[in-house]
């Protein structure tokens, strides 16, 4: 790969975006946690489901900083990355806005995630796992902290997206 903005490295990062930034918004894995999510949950479905998506998009961009702590491509990837989510975010703001006749930020809903889901791992450094922390917020954020089957519906989409960016990553060489 090459160290300046054009040929073959920066062809590389831009497939990379689009392919991190196609699978943070694909909602396969949500229809499988939701499929899963137990009966017995005492949360409220449609907040699981919305709060699984935005997990996995936050999650794909805590990856690519975690993965990528020491690759000169981090600091492209996560930039042109959260453009992305960005530009995404607008259109749905816009879309959703006028079905219901009143202004969303999603990307503001994405960016206090992520700060949460952050200042959580930070407050927890003793955690033997990330996901030992993510999975309490989540349900938190879902409505119900002590709720076991969200704590593990919110874990496993946590470690699922950082299993599959890891080894998507590691077979594109960034």
């Amino acid at each position: 790969m090459t160290e300046n903005n054009t040929g073959p490295d920066k062809t590389r990062v831009e497939q990379v975006v689009q392919d991190l930034f196609d699978y943070s918004v694909d909602r396969e894995d949500v229809k499988w946690l939701m499929d899963y999510l137990s009966p017995k949950a005492d949360v409220n479905r449609v907040t699981v489901e919305y709060e699984l998506q935005i997990l996995k998009i936050v999650s794909v961009g805590w990856s690519i900083s975690y993965f990528l702590e020491n690759s000169r491509n981090k600091g492209r990837l996560l930039a042109s990355y959260w453009q992305s989510i960005r530009d995404y975010s607008r259109n749905l703001s816009d879309a959703t806005g006028l079905m219901i006749g009143k202004e969303i930020d999603y990307f503001q809903v994405l960016k206090d995630r992520l700060d949460l889901y952050v200042a959580a791992m930070s407050n927890n450094p003793e955690a033997p796992e990330p996901a030992t922390v993510i999975g309490p917020e989540f349900a938190a954020v879902c409505g119900n902290k002590n709720d076991i089957f969200t704590y593990m519906t919110g874990s496993k989409m946590f470690l699922t997206t950082l299993s599959n960016i890891r080894r998507y990553l590691e077979a594109m060489e960034v």
